[in-house]
């Protein structure tokens, strides 16, 4: 199960949208859907998490807790809609676009995918980009 949850003024334009692509992204790595919760909040609300939880004082934009069990994924990804839209402008591509892209990291991570080395960042990348033109597929 897929869970939207809003700790500030926003919310997806299509959460169903969402729950498809996500979904498909899990079964398309050969991995079962368990609970995922994504929670949508601000700068200063995932900064104190990340010092809180992780000891790390930056901003960021989106931070995962992985509880996967064995092919079952689960967790809690947090994201940042003020460091997605910042990220957006310095890379130069659309909101929607950059969101789609954190949103599926944290899945991608819980798949077993890794971006510590220039190496795993490239595969990350290449997964990334896979997975996001599965957004626009019907089924």
């Amino acid at each position: 199960m897929i869970d939207f949850n809003y700790e500030i003024d926003f919310t997806l334009t299509d959460e169903t949208s969402y729950v498809s692509w996500i979904s498909n992204t899990i079964l398309s790595e050969n991995k079962d859907e368990g609970e995922i919760n994504y929670i949508f909040c601000d700068d200063e609300y995932l900064h104190k998490i990340n010092v809180d939880y992780l000891d790390h004082d930056t901003l960021t934009d989106i931070i995962s807790f992985d509880y996967t069990v064995g092919n079952e994924i689960n967790g809690d990804i947090f994201i940042s809609i003020e460091r997605v839209k910042e990220n957006a402008i310095d890379f130069a591509v659309s909101f929607e676009e950059e969101l789609r892209r954190v949103m599926i990291h944290g899945i991608l991570h819980y798949c077993g995918y890794k971006d510590k080395t220039p190496q795993d960042e490239v595969v990350m990348r290449q997964k990334e980009d896979e997975k996001m033109k599965l957004f626009h597929v019907k089924q």
